[in-house]
């Protein structure tokens, strides 16, 4: 029972991600050649970039020391990424490995 809820969820998951993924291509598609620009954001929430990533997009959305926020958008693709440094902060912050 618990293998068929999982993948049950997995494939909830899985639709939901191509649907994302899928609003995000009609969004640029149906913008004139001219004016795609193969980033933004879907549902005004969701970060899209579908331009080859450049080494700079990548530090920034891995290694941006400057930036406090913990999740970044992605260099390729739909979604977030994980600023490294914040998350290296919020970890000694949070007192998560402090021995007793």
């Amino acid at each position: 029972m618990i293998d068929r809820q999982r993948d049950l969820l997995t494939r909830l998951l899985l639709v939901a991600a191509l649907l994302v993924v899928a609003a995000a291509l009609f969004q640029e598609l149906r913008r004139p050649p001219a004016a795609r620009r193969w980033h933004g954001k879907v549902f005004s929430f969701i970060p899209y970039d579908f331009r080859p990533p450049t080494l700079e997009r990548l530090r920034r959305a891995y290694w941006d020391p400057a930036n406090p926020s913990l999740f970044t958008p992605h260099a390729l693709g739909v979604g977030w990424s994980v600023n490294l440094p914040a998350l290296v902060r919020t970890v000694r912050t949070s007192g998560i490995f402090r021995r007793p």
